[in-house]
């Protein structure tokens, strides 16, 4: 073997272990690197925008960095000081031992027993009442064990969105930098890369529009009704609303639809049948016209791959997944598209 090659290996070998190790130091910050990446790279035409007027890029991207911060703090400090007051309310109720929840159980039973054509099944109601006890402890034992670790979390959560807005600042600044290194140590050959990037960014974008808008409006929707039919924790709910609409389809539906059931079993009818009503036609058909609006052409995907890639994503990453998922779907039909075009002008030529 040539000493060139031998050299070559050894250069080659310790250059991808720099790269996994690397790599392997970055991990815990992946999320917040993820998103400060997404966030500069909606907000890049903005900051070229300023930037070729003030031909100053550190100014620039101070600007930017500081609208952005403004945009996520503020609204999220306010929602997030309510949400803590309402958290504290709930905490309190349910270390009562939960008290609230075996009612709704209880009168669920009730309401079960007492129905005529129930009744003819001969349900063994001592069974069924134990196991609804059961379900309701875990359920409120959950709830409590999170709220803790939500608290306790707290410190890691702000440590990684410091991560976040330091690096979100440099990627606003030198971006377009570090992007044309990637793409020259990648190079993929035809503008490949390039078509990758905007795939990434439109679908990046598409997501992020179609959740913060839809999920916003069935959330303030969801939490008003809830509030006007005196359900308790209504912020809470209409929150978690928010966070359900990322998911197509299902959305938040999986709220609001038990807790209108869980109003008729237990007596008041008027205020399932509004929750009902109210969740057909006003908070489902938000989802049904504005989705196809507000997506349009830009992601590209069909809505069972963006329904299915959407659940992998929340499944495998969690929270973050909702957009990482659909992300991962159309940079992979676009590889694909490549490949096809690569094929077909081998076949071609040949």
């Amino acid at each position: 073997m040539h000493t060139s090659k031998v050299q070559n290996i050894l250069f080659f070998t310790i250059m991808i272990s720099a790269i996994l190790l690397f790599l392997f130091l970055l991990a815990p910050f992946f999320f917040p690197i993820f998103w400060a990446a997404v966030i500069s790279a909606i907000f890049n035409p903005l900051y070229k925008s300023l930037n070729a007027k003030l031909s100053k890029p550190n100014v620039s991207a101070s600007v930017i960095f500081l609208a952005v911060a403004a945009i996520i703090l503020l609204p999220g400090g306010i929602i997030g000081s309510l949400l803590l007051g309402e958290s504290m309310r709930m905490y309190e109720s349910l270390e009562a031992g939960g008290g609230n929840i075996e009612k709704i159980m209880g009168s669920i039973t009730s309401a079960v027993k007492n129905n005529r054509y129930v009744a003819r099944l001969n349900i063994n109601e001592q069974f069924w009442t134990e196991k609804f006890s059961e379900i309701a402890k875990a359920v409120s034992n959950y709830i409590l064990v999170n709220l803790k670790d939500i608290t306790q979390n707290t410190f890691i959560f702000f440590i990684q969105f410091s991560v976040m807005l330091y690096t979100l600042f440099y990627f606003i600044r030198d971006g377009d930098k570090l992007l044309g290194k990637a793409m020259r140590v990648f190079s993929l050959g035809q503008g490949r890369e390039k078509v990758l990037y905007e795939r990434f960014v439109e679908t990046a974008k598409a997501t992020l529009r179609v959740t913060l808008i839809i999920g916003g409006i069935q959330g303030t929707l969801g939490g008003l009704i809830f509030w006007l039919t005196g359900i308790e924790g209504p912020l809470m709910w209409g929150l978690v609303m928010i966070f359900a609409a990322i998911v197509p389809v299902i959305g938040c539906s999986i709220i609001w639809v038990p807790a209108g059931i869980i109003m008729l079993i237990t007596g008041h009818i008027w205020k399932g049948i509004v929750i009902l009503s109210f969740g057909v036609l006003v908070i489902s058909m938000v989802d049904h016209f504005l989705r196809p609006i507000l997506i349009g052409r830009d992601m590209q995907i069909h809505p069972l791959l963006v329904f299915l890639s959407t659940l992998g994503g929340l499944s495998l990453f969690g929270f973050s997944g909702f957009i990482i998922g659909p992300i991962i779907a159309s940079l992979l039909l676009a590889i694909w598209a490549m490949y096809e075009e690569f094929y077909r002008g081998a076949v071609s030529e040949d």
